[in-house]
């Protein structure tokens, strides 16, 4: 399931206290998914990494009621307390915790509760792990345990990823190799040997080097640590094309069209991540004739971005003979 599906799916199943378990390979934004829907929704969030966990840790601690001489659970301070009514109870890695912990879950995950705690009634639960084929540390999930989720595999998608990366304003290099070379957005796969490797995470963290300018001689070292030696040469090789003026481009003023592919999927790149909701008709015509210049895959491919971003091009003077030249080449 792609993650904009994945997005989909938890939506609904939140909304009825479904309790849900979310699988897929490292780096792939399990997390981030499950903590964007807290957010749109204006909901509580609490993540809990049950791999750090001890299971007195979720049950609580046991304390001595001397005024009715009986034993009592001390429940945990970071569990839902109620304050917040509405919530989502994320508890990440939870086929990499002991079993011992897993089974204090299992109580919270079936009943809603565990020792003297109640999960508050607004707040619904997602877990998430890596597989077993992941070659991460995991223990096998109890079938009882197994049998209270609704099992949901995410899976990386590079539409979707391109979708996310364009809103979320990543480097649009980024967005241009990964366009040019869609096998480089996730290599876990195949590169099991390597310490770094590339996931939507790591591509993240990509952004992040750029984004702090460090001197050139440090970008192969410090973008190698993040996806492989391999890769960053090829990433950094593709970045050093030259491409026309976007302003020049979005102004009316550049003719100059790249002839090669890789500098031509930079420059859609960069031109798709520049237009947002506030720019102008003009500029949206020029871009538009601009692209009737390139190559026609091209110029489907920045169009098809923009419609899947919902940049509206319908009311532009131009879109008419962009339909007559090109209509035929879209999906």
């Amino acid at each position: 399931m792609n993650p904009q599906n994945t997005k989909r799916s938890l939506k609904y199943l939140c909304e009825k206290k479904v309790p849900v378990f979310l699988w897929g390979p490292p780096g792939i934004g399990k997390s981030s998914i499950v903590a964007q829907i807290a957010k749109e929704q204006d909901i509580a969030f609490v993540d809990l990494r049950l791999s750090l966990l001890d299971p007195t840790d979720l049950r609580g601690i046991p304390f001595f009621d001397t005024t009715n001489s009986t034993a009592l659970w001390a429940p945990p301070a970071f569990l839902p307390d109620g304050k917040e009514k509405k919530g989502i109870l994320f508890l990440d890695e939870l086929n990499t915790a002991a079993p011992m912990v897993q089974a204090s879950a299992y109580q919270l995950i079936l009943d809603r509760k565990i020792g003297e705690y109640t999960l508050p009634d607004g707040w619904s639960i997602i877990a998430a792990g890596n597989r077993e084929s992941d070659k991460g540390v995991v223990f096998r999930m109890a079938a009882p345990l197994a049998n209270r989720f609704v099992h949901l595999e995410m899976e990386v998608d590079v539409e979707s990823w391109k979708i996310w990366a364009a809103d979320t304003q990543l480097d649009p290099s980024i967005i241009g190799f990964i366009s040019n070379r869609r096998d480089a957005l996730f290599t876990f796969e195949t590169s099991p040997d390597s310490r770094a490797f590339a996931t939507p995470r790591t591509w993240e963290y990509v952004h992040e080097i750029l984004s702090s300018c460090p001197d050139e001689d440090l970008l192969l070292p410090l973008i190698s640590g993040a996806i492989g030696e391999d890769l960053a040469a090829a990433f950094l090789a593709f970045r050093s094309v030259d491409l026309p003026d976007i302003d020049a481009i979005l102004e009316g003023s550049c003719e100059e069209v790249p002839s090669e592919a890789s500098a031509l999927h930079l420059l859609c790149s960069s031109l798709s991540i520049r237009v947002d909701d506030t720019t102008s008709s003009k500029k949206l015509n020029n871009l538009v004739l601009y692209s009737l210049k390139m190559p026609k895959e091209f110029a489907v491919m920045l169009i098809s971005d923009l419609r899947q971003r919902k940049i509206e091009l319908d009311h532009i003077e131009s879109w008419t003979l962009w339909m007559k030249q090109c209509n035929h080449l879209l999906h």
